[in-house]
């Protein structure tokens, strides 16, 4: 009888998204239950907090000035960033593939002036130049086949001198275990090696993928889509003792664990 499985193989774009739709709308509540407090999500308050090593934007400035600006917040899950920056005196509308997820977090958008749009970050439903600001903590790209149009789409939304933040798992992650112990300090699977991580059912249906790009990878594709590079921010450690999953302490004070892209589009 054929069993579940797990492992690194080539998987389409159309097999991701319906993998990702059904994981996060059936992991929703469960998320939002055990890492919305370090997501600075109390229900009334929120926070954009860049990933688990902890670099809040409170601190790190990525998204520049929004008092006044029009921003998009594309893989945003329960829109607990899209309502900090809402807070800043920005104009959002914060957007997932999950219904699940934005469900989770839909009574707090509207009592922050949030709107909330279900779509594929590949297809945004929004016209050509239509945001000052776009980003994303951990959302979107990592979970697509096909980032080159995301990050396309995103282009097209975004005024001329538009900035992008884009928060993804740092690279170097890819060839370490995903545990936080001392066993995922030792490198197990080539950096190169860039099939997904795939997990399917015993009918051979993909469940869930993530996708692994370099660091060089990252860059062209911001180039390819016409952005201009300002940074490649990689957080150090500032979570404490936390544990979300392979982030720990012992690997946060050793290697990067997240990356964030910085880019805008020319003026």
């Amino acid at each position: 009888m054929a069993q579940p499985s797990v492992g690194r193989r080539g998987v389409g774009a159309a097999e991701t998204v319906a993998a990702q739709r059904a994981w996060w709308d059936a992991e929703a509540a469960g998320y939002r239950r055990e890492h919305g407090a370090f997501l600075g999500d109390d229900r009334t308050g929120s926070d954009l907090v860049w990933g688990p090593d902890g670099l809040r934007e409170a601190d790190a400035g990525l998204l520049g000035d929004l008092a006044g600006r029009t921003v998009l917040e594309f893989g945003a899950g329960a829109a607990q960033c899209a309502r900090w920056v809402a807070g800043r005196g920005a104009r959002v509308v914060a957007t997932d593939l999950s219904l699940g997820m934005l469900r989770e977090g839909a009574a707090e958008a509207a009592a922050a002036g949030v709107p909330l749009a279900q779509c594929d970050a590949r297809v945004l439903p929004f016209a050509d130049r239509s945001f000052d600001v776009a980003f994303t903590s951990y959302g979107a790209l990592p979970f697509v086949a096909d980032a080159d149009r995301v990050l396309a789409e995103v282009a097209r939304v975004l005024r001329p001198g538009g900035r992008l933040a884009a928060s993804v798992p740092h690279p170097v992650r890819w060839a370490l275990p995903d545990v936080p112990g001392p066993e995922g300090l030792t490198a197990t699977h080539s950096y190169f090696d860039r099939r997904a991580y795939v997990e399917a059912d015993e009918h051979g249906t993909v469940t869930y993928a993530e996708h692994h790009r370099t660091v060089g990878d990252w860059v062209r594709l911001l180039v390819g889509a016409g952005f201009t590079v300002r940074d490649l921010v990689e957080p150090e450690w500032a979570s404490g003792d936390a544990v979300w999953g392979g982030w720990s302490r012992l690997r946060g004070e050793l290697l990067p664990g997240t990356l964030v892209l910085v880019a805008d589009r020319p003026a």
